[in-house]
């Protein structure tokens, strides 16, 4: 059922569970420059590589609070045993699909990929999952849907940051189906071949990676295929700031800061900003999807 894509980052690129936080911070910088990877043909990117702690500590998830540091403290009392998806819409076989079942039906693979948030800081995933793809299959996509819709828990007695009006709960994203059903586009169950923790989006979220972090939309309880645009919570809260598409793109600045450049978490004591790649790096895979299209407009 997987499409097999190709991946373009090894295990050179992210650092071992066991990595050593403090040694690190004081090397990353000049380390992380002997770290090459493919981000196109005939082109490299220098990587800086992030350890479990980065990744599990350092975090948007705003259902556990608004600090980075917020989702790994308070994340702890989210169950997420038994877990069920809904899937409905325009679908042949709606219903409530039982996430072990999902898991020993699909396709499961590990991908590597980088992660860039709109707060232009950004890491290299090793995540692992199955292709958005499958499951959309395995409900059965109707002829007429254009748009899939995501939907993530809501649970205010385990989800404390739900219990205040920091935003719109719960917190609803959307993709065209085309983008929905490109390879690159995962559902992750985990990182580092370990169980997603709580706080990065356990047990399923959405990993789409050449747009912006917020739109991989965590623990999601609810897909929905539509023929109409579905409602995004960022874009519904900041429209002028936050795009229905949000992808990666250096050259479309937010209101309030610019694109260009990124920070890698973990990068060190002489880490400097790097550039921006378009659509993250994926612009070879994906620019297809949106030709023709005013890239600006259309942010």
């Amino acid at each position: 059922m997987a499409h097999r894509w190709r991946n373009d980052l090894t295990h050179e690129d992210v650092t071992p569970r066991t990595a050593w936080l403090n040694r690190r911070q004081i090397i990353g910088g000049l380390a992380g420059a002997g770290l090459a990877a493919m981000v196109g043909p005939g082109r490299a990117e220098t990587l800086e590589p992030n350890s479990w702690e980065e990744i599990t500590s350092y975090n948007n998830f705003y259902e556990f609070g608004t600090g980075k540091s917020d989702p790994a403290e308070n994340a702890g009392a989210l169950t997420t045993r038994p877990w069920t998806v809904r899937i409905d819409g325009m679908v042949d076989r709606p219903g409530d699909y039982d996430f072990d079942t999902i898991m020993r039906k699909m396709t499961m693979e590990e991908r590597i990929y980088r992660f860039r948030c709109v707060e232009t800081w950004s890491m290299v995933v090793p995540w692992n999952g199955f292709e958005l793809a499958d499951l959309l299959d395995l409900a059965g996509v109707q002829d007429g849907a254009r748009y899939v819709a995501f939907e993530t828990l809501f649970r205010p007695t385990e989800m404390p940051g739900q219990r205040l009006p920091i935003l719109d709960w719960p917190y609803v994203e959307g993709l065209r189906l085309d983008e929905a059903r490109h390879p690159l586009t995962i559902m992750a169950t985990g990182i580092y071949g370990k169980p997603l923790p709580n706080q990065n989006g356990a047990p399923l979220r959405l990993v789409v990676p050449w747009k912006y972090g917020f739109k991989s939309i965590k623990s999601v309880v609810r897909i929905t295929l539509t023929d109409t645009q579905p409602p995004t919570t960022w874009n519904t809260i900041g429209p002028d700031e936050y795009g229905f598409y949000a992808n990666v793109n250096p050259n479309v600045d937010h209101p309030r800061w610019s694109q260009a450049t990124e920070r890698r978490i973990g990068g060190g004591l002489f880490s400097r900003r790097k550039p921006t790649l378009m659509f993250n790096g994926y612009e070879a895979e994906v620019a297809s999807l949106y030709e023709g299209m005013d890239l600006k407009k259309n942010y």
